[in-house]
């Protein structure tokens, strides 16, 4: 299994990106700089900036504080504001009382955080009281309560309110405030400020505050973290370092500031001044996509770690001048690892067919996140599949999971049916398709499966037409349960159909008896799963699988029309004249004789065998 935490670990040669952060904040020489790691969800932000913090921790660790501080986490229970500002504020108190350096300003500024909680004030509270607005929070709860008893019209709630609020600022005053005069929001503010910056100053070192998961929080929560790096924090020997999809970030400020008419300049430019330097993730094309699996798998092997180490340093390197026509495959593995194991490559051979697919399908996109949970996935079945027995190729299971991910419900749900209907587990129905692309040539493919997916996913490695799917099926039931027309049928009449499957020449006569006592609905059943195994035909004399929908048809007559039509639609080339004379008896044959005279296409021979038995018949 593969974790899904962020890693210091460099598979894609992302460090490249990572050293230019780390020289944008040693250049800005103690001054305030904020950088955006932007990119959508899972493509490697919280990755991005550990490596970040490992490359400026290689430059000077003693010149540098760090701060890690997720806001998805106190989402709901804590005070952004407050919450950020304490977390770094413990950190700082730390490293003071380690160097002895400090330790009184360190603990003044913990004393203005109390005072930061008890006020509850958001941005938009501290606006309103510049402005001389009413303010939310304690204060804000206490004008509400006071306009209640104000208002002429005093209720037995409006004293209710007066009481709580006035209980809930005595216990914020209590608890949080030192017993000094507290002066007005801008002023201690300010004061926070000042502490805050005269503290760094005399630690003699820049605060870099890697801000996680903020595209995950509310809208509310995500625009408060940030404001209050402005408002509180962004001093001289700070640095922020911020991983947000800045989509999600663009969507709260316009959620923030929702009522207020934005325009898209006016989000982008209050975007701009919060992130000043903005770094997006790379995406992954199909050289990474692959080195990426390559080194999933290698992980997840058992090589020594100082041959995974050495293996990871090559690739990253062959990243970097594959813009030089180098490439990084299973080749170029196999160049650097001699006699890896069976298993691991077989697994890096999987890798370069997939790598493609996986970066094209829209579903997945190269996205590594994605990648992860779809190899977890596939490791998790392979599990199951060795616990109970089933042997499965890995190969065809990854297949299988990838049209599962990607292609649609509806064409998966045929696959799966095929499968599942066919007595060998093979959807031949694929056939025509996976040779025309294996060829190099176009499939003619019906509209539900003609898509640029389906195309690429046909000619991966094994063609589904020549393999028993049925123990892949059964372990990637997950979606899609395993429903066979004989799970239907009583044991009785499911032991009549593997008779009327094993019939091999001549209608079985001393079957008709017994078929007749099943009900109507087995015996339908029973002519559906026939005509499934007849489509695999591709020859129509006196195949044996005629010979049992015949018997099928003498002991229910109303059958043949189901049989009928299914002749009428074969394809006039697989006709074969010894067809005619087995047919010639039956009353509904005259239909299908008609049918096949209009084909162009008929044999000769075939056209003179109807012609021949018409004349009979008559």
């Amino acid at each position: 299994m593969w974790s899904d935490n962020e890693t210091n670990r460099d598979f894609l040669n992302f460090r490249a990106v990572a050293d230019t952060a780390a020289e944008i904040v040693v250049q800005a020489a103690g001054k305030p700089i904020s950088i955006g790691i932007t990119g959508g969800w899972g493509v490697g932000k919280s990755s991005m900036i550990r490596l970040v913090e490992a490359a400026l921790r290689e430059r000077s660790s003693e010149k540098f504080l760090f701060v890690q501080f997720n806001a998805w986490l106190y989402q709901g229970y804590d005070d952004a504001r407050a919450a950020l500002v304490e977390v770094i504020v413990h950190r700082l108190l730390e490293r003071a009382k380690k160097t002895s350096t400090a330790v009184d300003k360190a603990t003044a500024l913990l004393e203005r955080v109390n005072w930061l909680r008890a006020a509850a004030l958001s941005t938009g509270s501290i606006a309103a009281i510049a402005l001389g607005l009413p303010p939310i929070g304690i204060a804000g709860a206490a004008w509400r309560a006071a306009s209640g008893l104000a208002d002429g019209d005093i209720t037995a709630k409006d004293i209710e309110d007066a009481e709580a609020v006035g209980k809930k600022a005595a216990t914020a005053a209590g608890g949080l405030l030192k017993p000094k005069k507290v002066d007005t929001p801008p002023k201690e503010i300010q004061h926070l400020r000042d502490h805050f910056a005269a503290t760094l100053a005399e630690m003699d070192v820049t605060l870099v505050v890697f801000v996680d998961d903020l595209d995950r929080c509310l809208p509310q929560t995500a625009i408060a973290t940030l404001e209050a790096m402005r408002l509180f924090l962004f001093l001289d020997r700070t640095a922020f370092i911020i991983a947000a999809d800045d989509k999600m970030i663009r969507e709260s400020v316009r959620a923030h500031f929702k009522g207020v008419n934005l325009d898209d300049e006016l989000v982008t430019n209050y975007f701009d001044k919060l992130i000043q330097v903005p770094i997006r993730v790379p995406p992954l094309g199909t050289q990474d996509v692959r080195a990426y699996l390559l080194m999933l798998f290698i992980e997840n092997s058992t090589l020594q770690q100082e041959q995974k180490d050495a293996l990871r340093q090559s690739v990253c390197k062959q990243l970097g001048e594959t813009w030089q026509g180098k490439r990084v495959d299973h080749a170029f593995i196999a160049s650097l690892l001699k006699d890896a194991p069976a298993d691991l490559d077989r697994q890096l051979a999987l890798a370069d067919r997939l790598a493609h697919i996986m970066t094209t399908a829209r579903q997945i996109a190269g996205n590594p996140r994605l990648i992860k949970r779809f190899l977890n996935t596939l490791s998790i079945r392979l599990a199951i599949a060795r616990s109970q027995g089933v042997s499965v190729d890995e190969a065809a299971l990854a297949k299988m999971l990838l049209f599962e991910r990607c292609g649609s419900a509806e064409t998966y749900a045929r696959l799966v049916k095929e499968v599942n209907e066919s007595a060998d587990g093979k959807p031949v129905f694929l056939k025509p398709w996976e040779e025309a692309v294996s060829k190099g040539q176009e499939p003619e493919l019906p509209a539900e499966w003609n898509n640029a997916f389906n195309k690429s996913w046909l000619g991966l490695a094994p063609l589904f037409s020549e393999i028993d799917l049925r123990p892949v099926v059964y372990v990637s039931r997950e979606h899609m349960p395993i429903i066979t027309a004989a799970d239907q049928l009583s044991s009785n009449a499911a032991d009549l159909l593997r008779a009327l499957l094993e019939i091999r020449s001549s209608v079985a006569s001393q079957l008709v008896p017994k078929l007749k006592q099943c009900n109507r609905a087995e015996l339908e059943i029973m002519m559906e799963r026939l005509l499934v195994r007849a489509k695999q035909a591709t020859e129509w004399g006196t195949p044996p699988i005629l010979y049992a929908c015949l018997t099928l048809v003498e002991a229910e007559p109303d059958l043949s029309r189901s049989l009928s039509a299914f002749l009428r639609e074969l394809p006039a080339q697989q006709l074969k004249a010894s067809i005619v004379p087995l047919l010639r008896d039956k009353s509904w044959a005259a239909s299908v004789f008609a049918h096949w005279k209009t084909e162009p296409s008929i044999d000769k021979t075939v056209r003179r065998a109807i012609d021949a038995s018409v004349g009979a018949m008559k």
